[in-house]
């Protein structure tokens, strides 16, 4: 049974009682040596042994999970951690709603919930694969300390996951648990499960733009399954939703300072050029934004799924914000209007709202990076500059999907592949643009100063200042 406190006198910390129950607690010490091999090979390469100013959690309670301190990366102190359960908390969705939820796995959803888990296990590690050559180009150590910190945070995830696999499936959840750290980012035998997760990280305005749109995909994922009728997954899922917040934020602003100085120095050239002052130029960002939240949408699977609709049929995940945001529970008997190109013209039709269940995550995801646009765009202004961030329409660029065989312009109208040929180059960044952000990747180590290509922060981290050594780089 979870508490709100964890316990750092273990091997493992966690508040889960994991000196309670022997075999579980032998299978995951066995665990560990291969997960520090992991960490040690394919994590963090630069800095790797340097002191990094980080949190730990100490507890789940609010607040908790902000406990500040230098540590070694390699002796982060990784455990799992789940909220403390809600005292007679039911099923919030599907057939069952209103049950009690559950603390043991039902078999006829125990392949369903193994394979949800895998896969969100399977995100974590990955992440820290693509990036772990990233701090050698970091343009503040600002900036590398909060990689670190991501980086960490996605390795506890990852213990999050298999603690579920190791405590509720046995022997093949032994054998998941074991993959995980078998699969690379990229590899050609045995690459990671999600194609966004295969893509190699080199520069940072793609890191920026993999915390706030691929981790924003996660925030939702998690937030879905937050609301799953298995207690564990939930209460799993809800203390990772606190950690996932700092990656967001780490992307929203690391954006926003790109932006701000693309605006400055636009100003200051005499053409308008940032990339004539060593800056990223507000058209190019432009371009990832369009390339990466089209990426990221496909990552919510089809928009008409039976799979999706079987899951919150069955409690294994609900809508973001289910308990709080809608009173039907049920979802039977209701449709949602779903454009599909018919006869070369969209036309709004009707899809049982069960199927379209990743499609109303997917909604909900766009109207949060819309919020997020608007901040970005209130930066310009302040700036000066007539410039406005925006997000093409969830129609443009699909690969995954009903709109994946077609072409659509980045206000979602019909085109022709003809016609997207012919301006893709507009709309999505070109080799050109990716060979210029990456010659501006070269390293500022010194605290408090900054690449001339980002501004920045407007504050520290925990009410330190910009210039504090976030990393000890004399180690």
């Amino acid at each position: 049974m979870a508490t709100s406190s964890i316990n750092y006198d273990e091997r493992i910390p966690n508040n889960v009682d994991l000196s309670s129950d022997r075999r579980l607690k032998k299978a995951l010490e066995k665990w560990q040596p291969a997960f520090l091999d992991w960490w040690q090979g394919v994590g963090p390469q630069v800095f790797s042994n340097n002191e990094v100013y980080l949190r730990t959690a100490i507890s789940t309670e609010p607040g908790g999970w902000a406990n500040f301190g230098y540590v070694r990366m390699p002796e982060y102190r990784w455990g799992i951690f789940l909220a403390a359960p809600e005292e007679n908390r039911v099923i919030p969705a599907g057939d069952h709603a209103g049950k009690p939820v559950w603390q043991e796995v039902p078999g006829e959803y125990r392949n369903a919930l193994k394979r949800i888990i895998v896969v969100q296990a399977d995100t974590e590690p990955a992440s820290v694969e693509q990036q772990r050559w990233l701090a050698a180009s970091a343009p503040s150590l600002y900036d590398a300390r909060n990689l670190f910190q991501v980086n960490v945070e996605e390795a506890r995830h990852l213990w999050a996951m298999v603690y579920l696999l190791h405590a509720y499936f046995g022997r093949d959840g032994r054998d998941e648990a074991d993959a995980l750290l078998e699969r690379r980012s990229g590899d050609d035998d045995k690459p990671r499960i999600l194609d966004a997760f295969n893509q190699p990280c080199t520069d940072w305005l793609t890191f920026f733009c993999f915390t706030c749109f691929t981790d924003r995909d996660g925030k939702f994922q998690l937030g879905a399954l937050a609301e799953s009728a298995f207690d564990p997954l939930s209460r799993s899922c809800r203390f990772m939703l606190t950690e996932e917040a700092h990656h967001l934020f780490v992307g929203e602003t690391g954006m926003e300072r790109i932006i701000r100085r693309a605006a400055q120095l636009s100003k200051e050239d005499s053409n308008g050029d940032a990339r004539a002052l060593g800056g990223i130029d507000l058209p190019t960002i432009q371009k990832y934004v369009n390339y990466w939240f089209a990426y990221c949408l496909d990552l919510f699977g089809s928009e008409v799924s039976t799979n999706a609709g079987d899951w919150f049929a069955a409690g294994l995940k609900g809508r973001w914000r289910e308990a709080v945001d809608y009173t039907d529970h049920k979802a039977i008997g209701v449709n949602a209007y779903i454009p599909m190109m018919k006869d070369g013209q969209l036309v709004d039709t009707a899809v049982p709202m069960r199927n379209a269940m990743n499609e109303m995550l997917r909604q909900d995801y766009a109207k949060d990076l819309e919020r997020v646009a608007s901040k970005w765009n209130r930066a310009l202004a302040k700036e000066g500059s007539d410039f406005r961030i925006t997000l093409p329409n969830t129609r443009f660029f699909r690969r995954q999907g009903i709109y994946a065989d077609h072409h659509f312009d980045p206000q979602g109208n019909a085109i022709t592949e003809a016609e997207f040929e012919a301006r893709k180059n507009d709309w999505l960044p070109t080799e050109s643009d990716r060979e210029w952000v990456q010659s501006l990747m070269k390293p500022v180590l010194e605290p408090g100063k900054m690449a001339n290509w980002i501004a920045a922060p407007r504050r520290g981290i925990n009410r330190q200042s910009v210039d504090f050594a976030y990393v000890r780089t004399d180690d």
